[in-house]
C-alpha cells in the first residue's frame, strides 16, 4: 500500500491519501481525542501518536493537524504507519456505520423566505467550493443564514489555517456575493 502525502495551506496540517476511500459521504472531523473516543478505530489510533491534535476524514484523503512544537519528520513516518495499518486491516473507518456524520454540526439555521437564497448557497458551495477545498485537505459546509449573512463551518485543513479568512473574504464571499446579490457578508463558525 501506498500512501501519497500533500502540503495544505496550514503548516500544522498534512493530507494523506491512502488510495481508497475513507468516506462514503460526507465527512468528519475530530478536534480532540475526545471527540473521536469511541467512534473510530482509525482516529483512536491517529490520536495515539504525540503530537496529533486534530483528524479529518474527507471521501478519499485524510488531514492530521499537529501541534505546533511538534516536528513533521518526526510524526508523519508514525502516521502513515497507523494509516497503513488500519487498511490493511479491513476493519471500518467508522465504528458504528449509521452513525450522524453530521450530528456534531447542529441545525442549519436561516430567514424564514429565504429558502431559494440558501438553496443557491449550498450549490455553489457543493459544485464550486469544496471540491477545491477538498484539494487542500478541508471541507466548508453551509451553516446558515441570517440578514445577509452566510454562516459557514470549517473543517479540516481549513480550520486554524492562517489564509482561511482570506480565503472566506475574498474568494467564497466574492463567489456568493457575484451569483446571489442579497448576500452582504461571509463568516465562519
Amino acid at each position: 500500500m501506498f500512501i501519497q502525502t500533500e502540503a495544505t495551506p496550514n503548516p500544522a496540517t498534512l493530507k494523506f491519501i491512502p488510495g481508497k476511500v475513507v468516506m462514503e459521504e460526507g465527512s468528519l472531523d475530530f478536534r480532540s481525542k475526545e471527540d473521536a473516543e469511541g467512534q473510530s478505530q482509525l482516529a483512536d489510533r491517529l490520536f495515539s501518536i504525540e503530537g496529533v491534535e486534530g483528524v479529518f476524514f474527507g471521501y478519499d484523503f485524510i488531514t492530521i493537524t499537529k501541534r505546533d512544537d511538534q516536528d513533521w519528520q518526526l510524526t508523519k513516518p508514525a502516521i502513515l504507519g497507523a494509516i497503513m495499518e488500519h487498511f490493511m486491516s479491513g476493519a471500518p473507518v467508522l465504528n458504528n456505520a449509521n452513525q450522524d456524520i453530521d450530528s456534531n454540526m447542529g441545525e442549519e439555521f436561516f430567514d424564514d423566505g429565504s429558502e431559494q437564497i440558501v438553496a443557491t448557497i449550498k450549490e455553489l458551495l457543493e459544485t464550486r467550493v469544496r471540491p477545491a477545498v477538498a484539494q487542500d485537505g478541508g471541507d466548508i459546509t453551509f451553516r446558515g443564514f441570517k440578514e445577509g449573512t452566510v454562516y459557514l463551518s470549517m473543517r479540516g485543513a481549513c480550520a486554524g489555517c492562517p489564509s482561511s479568512t482570506a480565503t472566506l473574504q475574498h474568494g467564497i464571499q466574492n463567489l456568493l456575493k457575484h451569483f446571489i446579490p442579497e448576500i452582504q457578508a461571509v463568516e465562519a463558525i
